[in-house]
């Protein structure tokens, strides 16, 4: 990589570099690829196809686990602020 790519690279990107920062993104881009190039030549001789486990759906089958309304009572009672069937919280959202 030289000064010509970070430039080229630096205009693809829309980012305005000075010389100095120019002068620095090569220094680190060229230990960043050194060091990629050492991680790909240990790893180099690992199989290139990995292989994953069955494939299976976790979720539950979308059926009705129990009665409608059999626990609202009870989870109303432990509200600390309830109107009616609903649970009242604190308003959040502002309108425009």
């Amino acid at each position: 990589m030289n000064r010509e790519d970070i430039v080229r690279l630096a205009t693809l990107a829309r980012i305005e570099l000075t010389d100095e920062e120019i002068d620095a993104f090569l220094h680190d881009i060229t230990s960043i690829l050194s060091y990629v190039g050492e991680i790909k030549e240990i790893t180099g001789d690992a199989p290139e196809e990995k292989v994953a486990g069955a494939v299976y759906n976790v979720f539950r089958k979308d059926d009705t686990p129990h009665e409608p309304g059999l626990y609202t009572d009870d989870l109303l009672a432990l509200a600390p602020e309830r109107d009616g069937a609903y649970v009242k919280v604190k308003k959040i959202l502002e309108e425009k």
